[in-house]
């Protein structure tokens, strides 16, 4: 059955309500009892939630040299670019079909990381709602709700690549024509800032977008079941009715994450580093981050329940039974 909109959503939704909650779930789940195999089968629950997202880098910099060789310097670019290019074109006959087949790989690999990745999210989405450490119940339940999310994931990331990739190699061939000439052009600074500006816009919605659809899409979809698309246009409902109070969650999490990133590089440093090593591994770090996992989980959760029972994950909490009388039967 599917439940529609809350019809009387509170006047204000707290971002610092669902903290103590978020807290006390960590706790419930992990320490009370503390049951080493249970954080690793959560562990692996969200360590499919989280694949192929932890991964981080960053590209080399470079400035414009506008000292007496700069015309060297433009010569040296211009000389191993040509180099370079001649090389390509003498090879053509192999570095076609080589470059050809890494891209496919890639792309193979991000597609099937992609599809798990989604159906994690609802497998560590079950665990933290229900407090239970299992994998093969939450993976087969939910198969056709981690589908839809996975092509509808799919799906924007291609419009994302559409829109912001062409962006990107126009600032980078202003650059390189740049260097090439060995001077900055103030025209071309300006248009690679103005076309910077914009993929950094592009970028950010889409970080949005995405945060959205786990934190509260992904959510509606446990509770209802169904399809991606549906679930957005629920969720966009309460999105219109409350911009103001969803723009401070965003806000709020950017606060969460740097105080989390604070809490984390500060247990690096007690522990002499061991505690980042243990993170860096592919799925024992995922354990040992399993409480920061949660939190960070339980919290969206927290804040969505506040817009009224149809947005609650949570089971409600068993009520014992009163003294002389004997429990019903399951």
């Amino acid at each position: 059955m599917t439940i529609g909109p809350v019809s009387a959503p509170p006047q204000e939704a707290s971002v610092a309500e669902p903290v103590s909650p978020a807290l006390e779930r960590v706790k419930l789940m992990l320490f009370q009892p503390f049951d080493l195999g249970k954080w690793f089968v959560i562990g692996f629950c969200a360590w499919l939630s989280c694949l192929g997202e932890a991964g981080t880098g960053s590209g080399p910099g470079g400035n414009f040299n506008t000292g007496n060789h700069s015309h060297g310097t433009g010569a040296d670019f211009r000389h191993g670019l040509e180099q370079a290019w001649g090389y390509v074109l003498s090879h053509l006959y192999w570095i076609v079909p080589v470059a050809a087949f890494v891209i496919l790989l890639c792309v193979a690999l991000g597609v099937l990381l992609l599809w798990l990745n989604s159906r994690g999210k609802f497998m560590f989405l079950h665990c933290v709602a229900l407090n239970k450490a299992e994998v093969v119940e939450p993976w087969n339940k939910f198969e056709p709700e981690g589908n839809s999310l996975f092509w509808f994931r799919l799906v924007l990331g291609l419009i994302g690549a559409v829109l912001t990739l062409p962006l990107l190699a126009m600032i980078v061939v202003l650059i390189l024509r740049m260097i090439y000439r060995g001077e900055p052009d103030v025209s071309g600074i300006v248009t690679a800032a103005g076309l910077a500006l914009v993929f950094f816009l592009l970028a950010v919605v889409f970080a949005i977008i995405k945060k959205f659809t786990v934190d509260f899409v992904v959510p509606i979809m446990f509770l209802r079941g169904g399809k991606c698309w549906p679930a957005w246009k629920e969720f966009y409902g309460l999105l219109s009715a409350h911009p103001g109070q969803f723009a401070l969650y965003i806000l709020f999490q950017i606060v969460l994450s740097m105080a989390i990133g604070v809490i984390v590089l500060g247990a690096i440093i007690i522990t002499c580093c061991i505690a980042g090593c243990l993170m860096m591994l592919p799925y024992l770090g995922t354990v040992v981050l399993l409480p920061v996992l949660i939190f960070k989980r339980a919290y969206p959760l927290y804040y969505l329940a506040q817009y009224g029972p149809q947005y609650d994950v949570f089971p409600p909490p068993s009520v014992p039974p009163m003294a002389g009388t004997s429990p019903l039967p399951a």
